[in-house]
């Protein structure tokens, strides 16, 4: 059932990819960003009322899991403003498959704190996966998104080590807390840092002067997000989940942008990127197959 679970979030955070792109061309990241967590809150607020109704106020009023809550908001945040700013100024498909390897990340913190032990079937598709990588980042350099000269792809890199973090802590919280209860308040918190993160980052001269354009696909980002992001967490909370597993199995999502990329946007060099995309789907192969 986990897996299950984790292959549709992976679909719902392919078409989330796609909705994301679209909103972000030619638009103010920022402004998209809060609107995107508002909206995220906005569906979810039913959850946080009724915590309020109920005077539990979420957590049974716990204080201190409001601030592990409060602390997966803010880990959650920087790696989406850092992913927002690469997927506005990258290609779609470099975007997509340098996010997909995270999982490699994942199982490395897996490893050392939940003390997770792969065999030797999904071992061959980590490997495959650190493959993945180096190749996915050479094709980059072919476009001018060198580690040397290129800062959204030290963003796009930035923001998978910080949702590799998100993962693991994920399934920290989620051995304690409830999962619905977990998604609706960080939504909540999210709204708030995402307002005090802009009211800083306005009144800086780095700051994004791009005039902000409304778009229907913009809604659809939090809509998309929220769906995956609750299969998601149903499946974490499952005692058999392994982290490392679901990871890896919802970054095959990247199928869904990649199709998008390569025959609506008709972005370059797309039959090396096959290649690295038939890499990394051997290994995600593996690890479903290996996790039987």
């Amino acid at each position: 059932m986990w897996i299950t679970l984790a292959v549709f979030s992976a679909v719902c955070l392919g078409v989330y990819d796609i909705f994301k792109k679209t909103s972000l061309r030619g638009n103010n990241v920022l402004v998209v960003l809060l609107l995107n967590t508002m909206i995220g809150a906005l569906l979810m607020s039913p959850v946080v009322v009724g915590n309020i109704i109920d005077g539990s106020w979420g957590f049974g009023g716990d204080g201190m899991s409001h601030l592990r809550i409060l602390l997966k908001s803010a880990i959650v945040l920087s790696s989406w403003i850092m992913g927002y700013f690469a997927m506005k100024h990258m290609p779609l498909t470099i975007v997509g498959s340098i996010n997909a390897t995270r999982p490699v990340l994942v199982l490395v913190g897996a490893l050392v704190i939940f003390g997770e032990r792969l065999n030797a079937l999904q071992w061959v598709g980590i490997v495959l996966g650190f493959v993945s990588l180096l190749f996915i980042s050479r094709i980059g350099r072919k476009e001018g998104f060198s580690l040397k000269h290129s800062r959204w792809i030290w963003l796009a890199m930035g923001a998978t080590v910080m949702g590799a973090v998100s993962g693991l802590y994920d399934k920290h919280l989620l051995r304690s807390l409830p999962a619905l209860e977990v998604q609706a308040w960080y939504s909540l918190y999210q709204v708030v840092i995402m307002g005090a993160t802009i009211f800083v980052l306005r009144r800086s001269r780095h700051a994004d002067r791009t005039p902000f354009t409304w778009r229907w696909t913009i809604p659809c980002i939090a809509i998309f997000l929220t769906t995956a992001d609750l299969a998601y967490f149903y499946c974490l909370s499952m005692p058999d989940a392994m982290i490392s597993v679901v990871s890896m199995i919802r970054r095959g999502g990247v199928l869904v942008p990649f199709v998008y990329g390569a025959v609506v946007l008709r972005e370059k060099n797309i039959g090396l990127k096959l290649i690295d995309l038939g890499i990394l789907l051997i290994a995600l192969v593996l690890l479903v197959v290996a996790s039987q």
